[in-house]
């Protein structure tokens, strides 16, 4: 059977949520769409001398609740339909933590792996270019995203200023010399960690007594999987795209780290005995921390999940029509527009020091950051209590009820 696309999962959840409330037609016919689709095709002279035709794509969910904002993205298997889909992800997790951010998203289809630095630079500085009229301080905001780190975000910020000047707040996750802010690079992984503690207050457990199985060793599984040793979580399991490593005495977390920025990936680290992905999705733990890309639980592996709690630091890990059976098993998801709002927040936090030209230390940015995401997760678990239905679904709950309130408060024009 096909798996749903992201963006079917993202449509399926929200009308979910709207039946809950009885929400009325014109709101779903407002929240249900992307305001504005922009596609764009990035000539670019490679290393070789050949020139190639890139496309990307913006996507700009939502303005109701503030200027977008949403990551951008390089990856070979990027689509119209996938950005679509996280730009209205982005839409609800800003409404949900209460930012004044609607969402975005952006994309351009590459396999960044297979190109050089200039080549990258050059696709990035032509996209920036193309979407000059689009990206703004006031009105659409972009960030890191999966192949895509403070670089793109240096050179985004540099073009962008080389046509319209010094303009720091154009983009967030910027390296800490050009106005970043500190805590960014954490912010994701940090803000997961914080939501799976909380997770395991509500359910009564020990943290020195639980174990966690992290999919996807990037940086924000990698600093999840950090955070969580450090409050005495065990780490039994990890992974990325070359494969997995499984200890049931626990890994060293700060180790595997380490040998990633020394190697690129974790081929070949020792700390653990070789798995699959698939085989770490369904091991016996506490806690599966999916924290790589979409789809990874689908109904094929559902029935085999064996965690009592996940927590998705990925956007849609779990395919939608893997919900029920993820939801019969009775485990507890905090879902992605939740468990993964950390890098937003602090990319908020970014773009307020950039217009005040006042910046803060770390510690003052996880103080200002916690309460906003301790204060959303409080408010989803209550939801979920209340109409007796999952914590993705609550989530969903949440930020229609923001949306439809900003609706109103725009007028009828």
């Amino acid at each position: 059977m096909e798996k749903p696309s992201p963006l079917d999962s993202m449509i399926a959840r929200f009308n979910e949520a709207a039946d809950i409330i009885n929400l009325d037609q014109r709101y779903r016919d407002i929240i249900s769409v992307p305001e504005r689709v922009v596609t764009v095709n990035l000539p670019v002279k490679l290393d070789d001398g050949s020139t190639r035709v890139f496309e990307g794509y913006r996507v700009i969910h939502s303005t109701v609740m503030g200027p977008s904002k949403g990551g951008i993205r390089y990856a070979p298997f990027v689509d119209l339909d996938e950005v679509k889909a996280l730009a209205g992800w982005m839409t609800f997790k800003c409404a949900l933590v209460g930012l004044p951010y609607g969402g975005a998203k952006g994309g351009i289809t590459l396999n960044p792996k297979v190109r050089s630095i200039d080549e990258l630079e050059r696709i990035t500085r032509s996209y920036t270019r193309a979407l000059k009229d689009v990206f703004g301080e006031d009105s659409d905001i972009p960030a890191p995203d999966m192949g895509t780190s403070n670089r793109e975000m240096a050179w985004i910020f540099h073009e962008y200023s080389r046509i319209y000047g010094y303009t720091p707040g154009v983009v967030t996750g910027k390296p800490l010399h050009l106005g970043g802010s500190k805590g960014r690079v954490a912010a994701t992984g940090w803000g997961t960690m914080l939501a799976t503690m909380q997770a395991i207050e509500k359910m009564n457990w020990e943290p020195e007594k639980s174990s966690c199985a992290v999919q996807g060793f990037g940086n924000v599984g990698s600093w999840a999987a950090k955070l969580l040793a450090d409050q005495g979580v065990k780490i039994v399991a990890i992974s990325d795209h070359t494969g997995g490593y499984y200890n049931k005495e626990g890994l060293k977390v700060r180790e595997a780290v380490a040998y990633v920025k020394e190697h690129g990936t974790l081929e070949g680290y020792t700390g653990g005995e070789r798995i699959t992905n698939e085989e770490l999705i369904t091991l016996d733990v506490d806690i599966l921390v999916p924290a790589a890309i979409e789809n990874v639980i689908t109904i094929e592996n559902a029935e085999q999940i064996q965690a009592k709690l996940i927590v998705e630091g990925a956007n849609g890990p779990i395919a939608s029509d893997a919900d029920k059976i993820v939801d019969e098993k009775g485990i507890l998801v905090v879902p992605d527009i939740l468990a993964n709002a950390g890098g937003v927040s602090v990319s908020y936090l970014e773009w307020v020091q950039n217009r005040r030209g006042h910046y803060y230390p770390e510690e003052e940015i996880r103080e200002k950051t916690a309460p906003i995401l301790m204060d959303a997760f409080e408010r989803v678990y209550q939801t979920h209590k209340k109409y007796k239905c999952s914590m993705r679904i609550a989530a969903y709950v949440q930020a229609i009820e923001r949306l439809a309130t900003g609706i109103d408060l725009e007028g009828n024009f």
